[in-house]
């Protein structure tokens, strides 16, 4: 999918087409969540840090396109400047762009529980930041939940009701969660 001016790149019935590239199957995906895992352990393992992982909220089956390289892009920029910011030293950065979606491990010499507090605001307060789902993963403790720190859930990109209700409920056609993105995303690029 392309973010073009608004209005433009709409069907006849007024909503985005979807997204152009490859649709992925769920084999696949299941495949790159278990691959995912792998680089993370082998960075756990590697750099005995904190890991975070990086992925997107892109629903359907296309994963990757020009609009998601382009969140993910942003993701890393905003990550970099926090991590400098912070003083954070970051001995491992890897992104991985694949047809399953682009996505990034950073090992992060930081307290885990700083660093998620950290990531969590930032996708809280940044205009793409609902699209990004980072993930800080303690080298004793596995991943730390927003829940864990007091830290509000994420909510529907669409409703703004929590997202795990409507995600389960399937309560959002497609079409709607892919304007509702390109919408934001388009909002991000005009400023």
């Amino acid at each position: 999918m392309t973010v073009t001016s608004r209005g433009a790149n709409r069907t006849a019935n007024g909503v985005p087409p979807l997204p152009t590239g490859a649709p992925v199957a769920l084999g696949d995906m299941l495949e790159a969540r278990d691959q995912r895992v792998e680089r993370q352990r082998a960075a756990l393992d590697r750099f005995g840090i904190p890991v975070l992982s990086v992925t997107l909220v892109m629903p359907g089956p296309v994963k990757d396109t020009p609009l998601s390289r382009f969140v993910l892009e942003t993701a890393l920029s905003e990550l970099d400047a926090l991590f400098h910011t912070k003083g954070w030293a970051v001995p491992f950065h890897q992104p991985h762009w694949a047809a399953t979606g682009a996505e990034a491990l950073h090992a992060v010499a930081a307290d885990a529980r700083a660093l998620k507090q950290a990531v969590a605001a930032l996708e809280d307060a940044h205009p793409l930041g609902r699209l990004w789902d980072i993930d800080v993963i303690d080298p004793q403790d596995g991943i730390l939940s927003r829940g864990s720190l007091g830290v509000a859930p994420r909510r529907c990109l669409v409703c703004g009701e929590p997202a795990h209700a409507c995600a389960r409920s399937r309560r959002h056609p497609l079409d709607e969660v892919l304007a509702v993105i390109e919408e934001k995303v388009h909002a991000f690029r005009a400023r």
